[in-house]
């Protein structure tokens, strides 16, 4: 089952405030034990939203918004990609985590849809082929 594992924003982490060495230390050696458990696929810190952009859909106008955006709480200031077995193992990952900010903070975790969740609405499975053949597609041009 694959995870996405998501550190929220906090003011200041908006605000640009780096981590301490010794935090971006633990966190290191955090992401050393997910690689080796064979549990990391991917990971990284971004940026505050105000060196970022929202396009807000309605129909088929789009309004984009450059950031920052107002509230801290709904925003996303990192995140991991997962390969586990269930969620209470995501869970007890997380759980081990040092704390990715220097004051009180939230990490959600979030399953990913797999191709079993479509079967009803893709029975032939034609979309699923289409998806695992782009995949193909994207991930020979990244080991260019």
């Amino acid at each position: 089952m694959k995870v996405m594992v998501l550190v929220k924003a906090t003011p200041d982490s908006e605000a640009g405030v780096m981590p301490s060495e010794q935090l971006l230390k633990d966190m290191g050696a955090f992401n050393e034990r997910l690689v080796d458990a064979g549990v990391m696929l991917a990971g990284e810190g971004l940026k505050p939203s105000s060196a970022g952009a929202r396009v807000h859909f309605s129909g088929k106008n789009r309004t984009v918004t450059d950031g920052p955006f107002p509230e801290t709480k709904e925003l996303i200031a990192g995140y991991w990609l997962w390969e586990v077995k269930s969620m209470e193992e995501a869970i007890e990952w997380v759980k081990q985590c040092p704390n990715p900010m220097m004051e009180d903070s939230d990490i959600d975790i979030r399953p990913l849809y797999s191709d079993e969740d479509f079967t009803e609405i893709d029975p032939t499975g034609e979309i699923m082929e289409q998806e695992k053949e782009l995949r193909a597609r994207m991930e020979a041009k990244n080991q260019k």
